[in-house]
């Protein structure tokens, strides 16, 4: 026990999803910092984008396991990523329980040689990770990838489904949480696609609510955000944690990282060098709107048109990053455009974009890595939410925090979202980059993100000493 004291060791077991897995890399980093050896449980696939990105850390290795092979999902498929459509996302749930013997078999060796960890911090899909630390008596802290407002309102809004017999709420109903204040009204709509559904009885539900048992009965829960950002809402998450667990709030996790590496193993450096040179071309500071909708959500050829128009309309020299292999501009485009935007087809370093002094905006899907990435260097938000919690993010954003501007959605007979506009899309981009609640949004943005480096890089800043009482617990939790 001694010779672990002196150089404490933690397991970090990401789920296989770019969004789920970054935050905990740089995580990792932020250990290996405090003289923390950390190992990596993941797929032969996934280790090779990972194994790029800690290069600089001898301290973090990597152990793998391989990736089932189960009926209905592709062959190589190690990735949401690589999943040919979301179709698939139950599926490759259900095949990640097949990785709790190879994790359990890599728990035991460290035991056999006298390395187990202070603790194993695995994420929220991967619930049957907990059974194993229990065993070995190891504790296991759980991350979600989400921002404390967002859980501790998918977790309440959970609760109340279940505890009546039928859902009566329509989705333009404003919600009532209790529990929680909030300053703005957030509607059914807002809440996580199948949160609201009644009964919770479908495959998705189920898996959820296995999950979320190991959830709640875990040693902690790591957050990747900071007080001074969500600390109202801390509270209302602890309590649904048993045994007094502690939500841990020790972000923004990406500015640990100080080296130049990129998660993403394919990016191309010239193509980088291509871009920033155009970026610097545009002298005028926060000139210059960055786009982009993250790696999860498809958007359809038509709604990318409407983009298009909409970027050219607004007038607003734009770097546009599109994830679609079907896709091609309208018609003339490409000429008019020319020297107005740049439009990329591959992975970009996104967080050295936002941190270039030409970005003065971010036309984004709200997803919580990329609403840290861009705070933290200042960028103000257009929020365009697609999936997943990003509409709980983007309230936030919006009405929450005052450091973004929403962009108004088509809704077609039944109140369904069909699609944003190119006439909302230019109307956005111009308030944003020219407005009056864009220049709000830009101040409240560049104060924050004084706040969230002095978080992370000062002896005192919040996130610095939770990190520290983190490690000192789990080190004392050892010896007892």
């Amino acid at each position: 026990m001694a010779s672990q004291l002196k150089e404490p060791h933690v397991v970090i077991f990401p789920f296989m999803a770019q969004g789920h897995t970054l935050p905990l890399l740089d995580l990792s980093k932020a250990l290996s910092q405090r003289h923390i050896k950390v190992t990596i449980i993941t797929t032969p696939s996934n280790s090779i984008s990972i194994s790029k990105y800690i290069r600089n850390y001898p301290s973090i290795s990597l152990a793998q396991i391989p990736f089932p092979s189960i009926p209905g999902l592709p062959e190589g498929c190690e990735n949401t990523t690589q999943l040919p459509s979301m179709e698939f996302f139950l599926t490759f749930l259900q095949a990640t329980k097949h990785l709790q013997k190879p994790f359990e078999q890599v728990l035991h060796q460290m035991s056999e040689s006298n390395t187990l960890p202070i603790c194993v911090i695995s994420d929220f899909f991967l619930g049957w990770t907990l059974a194993p630390c229990k065993a070995l008596g190891i504790p296991r802290l759980v991350f979600h990838g989400m921002g404390v407002f967002s859980m501790a309102v998918a977790k309440t809004a959970w609760v109340q489904v279940e505890s009546r017999e039928t859902n009566s709420t329509a989705e333009s109903d404003p919600l009532y949480l209790p529990g929680i204040e909030i300053p703005f009204v957030l509607t059914g709509a807002d809440l996580p696609e199948g949160i609201d559904t009644s009964h919770h009885d479908d495959p998705y539900s189920q898996f959820l609510a296995e999950v979320a048992e190991a959830d709640i009965n875990s040693w902690g829960v790591v957050v990747n955000s900071f007080l001074e950002l969500e600390g109202n809402f801390v509270s209302p998450l602890e309590s649904f944690y048993q045994n007094g667990a502690k939500a841990w709030c020790l972000g923004p996790l990406c500015l640990y990282d100080d080296s130049k590496e990129s998660f993403h193993g394919s990016l191309d450096r010239h193509q980088h060098e291509v871009i920033m040179k155009w970026l610097d071309e545009h002298t005028v500071p926060a000139s210059v709107i960055f786009v982009c909708f993250g790696t999860q959500a498809h958007i359809p050829p038509a709604q990318l048109d409407e983009v298009a128009y909409g970027l050219e309309d607004a007038k607003v020299p734009f770097l546009w990053v599109v994830r679609s292999d079907i896709w091609s501009l309208p018609d003339g485009m490409e000429e008019r455009v020319k020297g107005k935007g740049l439009i990329i087809r591959e992975w970009v370093d996104q967080p050295a974009m936002l941190k270039h002094s030409a970005i003065g905006g971010f036309l984004s899907h709200c997803g919580w890595n990329s609403i840290l990435e861009s705070l933290s260097v200042g960028v103000p938000i257009l929020a365009w939410p697609m999936i997943a919690e990003q509409a709980l993010n983007a309230k936030l954003v919006v009405e929450g925090l005052h450091v973004g501007v929403g962009i108004e959605k088509m809704q077609g007979p039944d109140a369904k979202v069909i699609g944003v506009s190119r006439e909302a899309i230019c109307r956005g981009v111009k308030e944003l980059m020219e407005g009056c609640q864009g220049r709000i949004a830009r101040e409240e943005s560049q104060n924050l993100g004084e706040v969230a480096r002095q978080v992370v890089k000062e002896a005192a800043g919040s996130s610095y000493l939770s990190l520290g009482n983190l490690i000192d617990q789990l080190c004392a939790s050892q010896l007892k």
